[in-house]
């Protein structure tokens, strides 16, 4: 049974976390700050680090919480999709990831935005939660059973190596090249997304939902993942 300074340690962190989210949306990651957090929970600035002990704590707290809120967004929309109907799960992801990316903006520039200037995630806490949506595009390809093709691009004998270093652990028995398109799949769309939510397509594109099922039309061709049905 939680103790009552379980319990109070617990709502300290939640709270925590929920100013600092506050301070992602409006001074960006490069602004977090533990002393305006103390103050606004009332706290002496030293009790604070208590709870969190350093500003790269704190972002990897926030990178770890807006990975799984990401990851579960976007698996829970896939997981309404059937099996068998691979072009729709493939729309449904690439729908999905611009759904969070839009109502969370300042998550998803902390997640694929400009790197925080002296701060290195830990692998060893960011990196699982972190593939969970682009195992999702990895499992597609695999389900698709897709094979290198003879239009496939020449690859150096150093990439190939390098990704078929990345094999064990992932869904299927993806080669090397099939691996490749599940990269260009993931980083096209994270680009796509990026690109709207950071204004680059000003005066360009504002038929934004229409323009991301276009195009994810056909990254599917690309890849070898048929349409929806």
């Amino acid at each position: 049974m939680e103790t009552p300074r379980q319990r109070q340690h617990r709502q300290t962190m939640a709270d925590i976390l929920r100013i600092a989210h506050g301070q992602l949306v409006t001074e960006g990651s490069a602004g977090l700050s533990l002393r305006a957090i103390a103050r606004e929970l009332g706290l002496v600035s030293s009790a604070i680090y208590r709870y969190v002990p350093s500003r790269d704590e704190l972002l990897t707290l926030l990178i770890e919480e807006s990975y799984t809120a990401f990851g579960d967004a976007v698996e829970a929309a896939e997981a309404r999709c059937r099996r068998e109907d691979l072009g729709r799960r493939w729309l449904t992801v690439g729908r999905a990831v611009r759904r969070w990316a839009v109502a969370n903006p300042a998550e998803w520039a902390l997640l694929y935005g400009s790197p925080v200037p002296g701060y290195h995630a830990p692998p060893e806490r960011t990196t699982a939660a972190g593939s969970r949506v682009p195992f999702l595009v990895l499992q597609l390809l695999a389900d698709a059973d897709l094979q290198p093709a003879s239009d496939d691009p020449p690859m150096t004998a150093a990439l190939h190596r390098e990704l078929d270093k990345l094999r064990p652990g992932l869904p299927g028995d993806l080669k090397p090249e099939v691996l490749a398109r599940g990269l260009l799949a993931f980083s096209s769309l994270c680009g796509l997304v990026s690109l709207e939510l950071f204004g680059q397509f000003t005066n360009t594109v504002t038929q934004f939902p229409a323009h991301l099922d276009h195009q994810l039309t056909r990254l599917g061709a690309t890849l070898g993942i048929p349409e929806p049905t």
